[in-house]
């Protein structure tokens, strides 16, 4: 019981879940099955767990009118990204091989929410197989962008954001193995954070990579995400450091992560940073000249070769009847089942593999944790991605330089991938937070990465940057 009240306290220390103005868990239950239903044109949500969600809710009344502590997390609507396990629902990742799979155990983070009080409205679409950029998936059908409907949500975690950009789900949940949590918040204007790796359980995940795979809060603020960090890290509860009147270093590498970026990305994160240069955070100009080459020695060397485990262990321990081989035939994206079936057909020798993680992956961290050292900052800051969301038809392999349609056209997938994918192969935080629109209404987002380990100090920074920011975001 003190564990639960300290962790409340902790909650309104850092602007958490406050009541959703008066209203009942059940009555915040029943909305988010309206709002579900208002909104199946986004296709956000593969299934709504009406049941199950009302159950809860129910429980939670009766505690509250029993006068026992309030649960930290009560109230509070929670969507679950389809390659985590929740007990009784369906867990699809988005594949026809996996339509007809209901785990019967909730997946770690899961537990940890429900135990404090969060209301799991259901599960929410995704890229194929967590394997995608987009959310453009051919199985379950394309995410739609709430901002801008027709243009795609960012993936693989479309569905949660765009659930939570809606209104449907207060925050949600996601995967991240190249930047699945920060994409799709950078384009739907919300919060997405990817942790240090192994901060949060991992079991009862779909995963496609050990080494890169992680649960992620995704919420409309840094004070939402905070609170879920808490619970789904299992620590003490403790407030965000107040970094208000403290001195910031802020690192900008223009020769990575402000490449290629499109005129309007590139307006909008200068104003950005004018921003936070007026309010005292200092940024410090560095090099990252050989991020490139070591990010692109460990990628997908190592994401290819754990797909090719993980995938066929995964349909064994979970007694699914389709083999690895009649997985791959049932994909529907294109996209995705190019790449999966290259990694199943050994893409990736074990020789390779060895070297990206024995050899490159260590070298790639230490060169990380050297930006941060040598330069004295206490996190990098860049555009989440390099150009704004685009519009679903005709995206699947290339988009326009510009969001107006003009330009070249540019490979989709590495372009928005660019910035985000360094962290997740170091296995560091980083955390999207919105940073204005452009001329088309379309998000921009700038990103911060903290050292490894450093979740709490980087979630502080990014509540002091998100309130700098606010007068770009209305």
């Amino acid at each position: 019981m003190k564990k639960t009240i300290a962790i409340a306290l902790a909650a309104a220390a850092v602007g958490g879940c406050e009541p959703m103005s008066g209203q009942s868990s059940s009555a915040e239950a029943e909305r988010a099955i309206a709002a579900a239903q208002q909104q199946q044109a986004l296709n956000s949500m593969l299934y709504v767990g009406r049941k199950q969600l009302r159950e809860a809710a129910k429980q939670q009344d009766l505690l509250s009118k029993d006068g026992r502590d309030a649960l930290p997390l009560s109230g509070m609507t929670l969507v679950v990204k389809d390659n985590i396990h929740v007990a009784g629902m369906p867990n699809t990742a988005g594949t026809e091989a996996l339509k007809d799979f209901v785990p019967s155990k909730d997946a770690g983070v899961v537990k940890r929410l429900r135990d404090a009080g969060a209301l799991i409205v259901g599960k929410s679409n995704l890229h194929e197989l967590a394997y995608g950029i987009t959310s453009n998936n051919y199985f379950t059908g394309a995410v739609q962008n709430p901002v801008k409907p027709e243009y795609f949500a960012g993936g693989s975690s479309g569905g949660t954001a765009a659930a939570i950009a809606s209104g449907i789900v207060r925050a949600g949940l996601g995967t991240d193995t190249g930047g699945s949590t920060r994409i799709p918040a950078a384009l739907t204007g919300i919060v997405g954070f990817r942790p240090s790796l192994g901060r949060y359980p991992a079991d009862g995940l779909t995963m496609i990579s050990n080494t890169r795979d992680t649960v992620g809060p995704m919420a409309v603020d840094v004070a939402t995400v905070a609170l879920l960090d808490v619970v789904m890290a299992g620590e003490p509860a403790t407030p965000l450091l107040d970094l208000s009147s403290q001195p910031i270093r802020l690192g900008v590498a223009r020769d990575y992560f402000y490449q290629n970026l499109e005129p309007e990305v590139e307006a909008g994160i200068d104003k950005a940073l004018a921003l936070l240069k007026q309010a005292n955070i200092s940024l410090v100009e560095i090099s990252a000249n050989q991020l490139a080459e070591l990010n692109h020695q460990v990628s997908f060397p190592v994401v290819l070769h754990e797909t090719a485990q993980l995938l066929p262990k995964y349909l064994h321990d979970n007694d699914i009847s389709s083999s690895a081989g009649e997985l791959v035939e049932s994909i529907k994206s294109p996209d995705v089942k190019l790449v999966v079936g290259q990694a199943l057909a050994g893409a990736i020798s074990t020789e390779q593999y060895r070297q990206a993680v024995d050899l490159h992956r260590p070298a790639l961290q230490a060169y990380y944790q050297a930006l941060f050292d040598s330069n004295k900052i206490d996190a990098l800051i860049f555009p989440t991605t390099a150009l704004t969301a685009r519009p679903i038809k005709g995206s699947e392999e290339t988009v326009t330089a510009n969001e107006d349609g003009s330009g070249s056209l540019l490979p989709t997938f590495p372009s928005y991938i660019q910035n985000t994918d360094p962290a997740s192969n170091v296995g560091s935080p980083g955390i999207s937070i919105p940073a204005g629109v452009s001329a088309l209404g379309l998000p921009m987002a700038v990103e911060l990465d903290g050292p490894i380990g450093s979740d709490r100090k980087l979630l502080a920074i990014a509540a002091r940057v998100e309130k700098i920011l606010k007068p770009l975001n209305p």
